[in-house]
C-alpha cells in the first residue's frame, strides 16, 4: 500500500471512530413511506425520538426504531463507561435512498399486462452528542 493510500485510510478510520451510525439495508418499504417517518425524528433527542417511533402507527416507525437502538447500541461499543442520560445524543444525520426494486407482472384486460415496482430502501442513521455550548447558543 502506498504511502498516501495508507494516510486516507488512516484519516477515514479516525473519522469514522467519532462517528455513532448504523445502516438499514433493502427495507421493503417504498422510500416516500419512509421518508415521511424519517421526518419526524430528525434532529431529536434520542430519548424523544424513541418515544415518537414508538407510538407511531406506521409499519415503517418499528424498523426505524430498531434501527435507532442498534446505533445506540453502536454508541455504548465505542463509549464505555459513559452514560447515554449525560451525553445528550441526539439524531444529528438521517438519509433514505432508493434501494433494489423489484419488477413484477399483473394482468390486465385485453391480453395486456401492468408492471408492478415493489420499492425498497436504505436508511442510514448517525448519532451526535451535543455539547453544552451547542446547547445554549441554539436557545
Amino acid at each position: 500500500m502506498g504511502a498516501r493510500k495508507r494516510i486516507t485510510a488512516e484519516k477515514r478510520k479516525e473519522a469514522s471512530r467519532n462517528k455513532y451510525q448504523a445502516v438499514l439495508r433493502n427495507c421493503p418499504t417504498s422510500p416516500r413511506k419512509m421518508r415521511l417517518v424519517t421526518g419526524l425524528i430528525r434532529g431529536k433527542e434520542v430519548n424523544k425520538a424513541l418515544d415518537i417511533l414508538k407510538f407511531s402507527k406506521q409499519e415503517a416507525s418499528r424498523k426505524l426504531e430498531k434501527l435507532l437502538l442498534s446505533a445506540i447500541s453502536n454508541w455504548q461499543v465505542k463509549n464505555e463507561g459513559v452514560r447515554i442520560e449525560e451525553s445528550n445524543l441526539y439524531v444529528s444525520q438521517i438519509s433514505v435512498d432508493g434501494g433494489r426494486t423489484m419488477k413484477r407482472l399483473q394482468t390486465a384486460p385485453q391480453g395486456r399486462a401492468y408492471r408492478i415496482r415493489k420499492r425498497s430502501n436504505h436508511v442510514t442513521l448517525v448519532l451526535d452528542s451535543m455539547n453544552k455550548d451547542n446547547e445554549n447558543t441554539s436557545n
